[in-house]
């Protein structure tokens, strides 16, 4: 680089921490007053992408590897392979456990039960490996895979389970690890949005033989588009870098030998692959958002207990999530979610009404009750029983947005729209 070069740098990196110590620029919520989400990046991870750009190493390298590595660690597995979003690693994940290559695969027909409220992209990666779908009630109030319900909806063709870790909020790992050893299940977790969760100590991804987690946007730290897979086994974690990549093993730590001359190493094709691989740009954010984490979490949790405390007054006509806490547990609120009791004097409807005129933005559960879900129909799947609980999430629930752009002052204006809304009713 040259001096030219080295000062032009040095100024923009300037620029940049100026325009951020500005603040918000007008109009950048949309005029929500508490919106769904604020960004988590600031110019540290704006400076490290430009710095990517600037050099040009802008495709998957060093900086993606420093960030799965710092991902691995912070969650305490072997393995974290990056890919290009949330959805994808769910991809990943199912196409390693599918994949001829893999001892006792998932074979096209065999059913994973998956928990009935969740998103799109829990269900479509087990259509696209040819799995089977079943959807299986949830716990009303962590929204979380019913672990009786699970047990009950087992059959000689179910091969896995794939609970999700639901706004934030741990399964039940204990009953749930202990139904796939005793049912000789494939154990997937889907933490992409509960990063830090915790079940009786140890961090939600950690449990199963693979998990996956999001860095979208709108998650507690973010990559802007990103995912990741984790895993202890280095089997499983050599065949996704191999599947992420075009097939190609130029990634895997364990590699086979060339027996071809022909064939240059860094081009030997071992396995089927995509090409979902990140970029240095989303490798450059995580680095600076991992340390950022733990911040994000305590604050989520403080507006959550807030809003526990200041709303169970109105338990007669809301129902509150408690999360999921003790013995070692925590959830880390990816939202803030709220049911409207059916005996209320109003509807789901009446209050996302109110709030939404107040600025605070509203988003149903997720995709609901996925049954009711159109896309549904153009698939094999099964649906394991009546689903009370999912249906009653589907008609009344709902999240406001919880995170770190979120204070004092932003809690007690929630709790007095709330206030106000119910004054109406009283």
């Amino acid at each position: 680089m040259t001096d030219r070069h080295a000062d032009l740098s040095a100024r923009i990196r300037a620029l940049v921490e100026q325009y951020f110590a500005l603040g918000e620029p007008p109009g950048s919520r949309g005029g929500a007053k508490i919106p769904l989400h604020v960004p988590s990046y600031g110019a540290e991870e704006v400076n490290e992408a430009i710095d990517s750009l600037l050099t040009t190493r802008i495709t998957m390298g060093e900086k993606v590897r420093r960030f799965e590595a710092l991902w691995a660690e912070y969650l305490g597995v072997g393995n974290a392979v990056m890919v290009n979003s949330g959805s994808s690693a769910n991809l990943i994940a199912l196409s390693v456990l599918s994949n001829p290559a893999f001892p006792r695969r998932l074979e096209p027909g065999d059913e994973v039960i998956v928990p009935a409220v969740a998103w799109s992209t829990t269900y479509f990666p087990l259509v696209n490996v040819g799995a089977v779908p079943v959807l299986a009630d949830v716990d009303p109030d962590t929204f979380t895979l019913d672990p009786e319900a699970a047990e009950a909806a087992i059959t000689p063709r179910t091969r896995a389970l794939m609970p999700v870790h639901l706004l934030g909020n741990p399964c039940d790992m204990a009953r749930l690890g202990d139904l796939a050893r005793r049912r000789d299940l494939f154990l997937i977790e889907d933490a992409c949005e509960s990063h830090g969760a915790l079940f009786e100590g140890r961090k939600v991804g950690s449990f199963g033989q693979v998990g996956t987690f999001s860095f979208y946007f709108s998650h507690h730290i973010s990559t802007i588009e990103g995912g990741m897979v984790v895993t202890s086994d280095d089997r499983i974690a050599d065949l996704a870098r191999v599947l992420r990549a075009h097939g190609w093993q130029r990634d895997v730590r364990n590699k086979a030998p060339v027996a071809d001359p022909l064939i240059d190493e860094r081009y030997l094709f071992v396995n089927l692959g995509y090409n979902l691989r990140p970029t240095e740009l989303q490798g450059a954010f995580g680095i600076h958002q991992v340390p950022r984490l733990e911040r994000f979490i305590q604050i989520r949790r403080e507006n959550a207990d807030y809003w526990n405390g200041a709303l169970r007054k109105y338990s007669e006509w809301l129902r509150l999530s408690p999360g999921r806490e003790g013995q070692g547990s925590r959830s880390v609120w990816f939202g803030y979610p709220i049911t409207v009791q059916p005996s209320a004097p109003f509807s789901r409807e009446d209050l996302v009404r109110f709030l939404g005129g107040q600025g605070i933005e509203t988003r149903p559960i997720m995709a609901g009750n996925f049954r009711d879900q159109p896309a549904i129909r153009l698939f094999p799947h099964r649906i394991a029983g009546p689903l009370p609980n999912a249906e009653g999430i589907m008609s009344h629930s709902f999240f406001i947005g919880n995170h770190h752009g979120i204070g004092e002052r932003e809690r007690i204006y929630v709790k007095e729209c709330v206030d106000e809304f119910m004054r109406r009713w009283a």
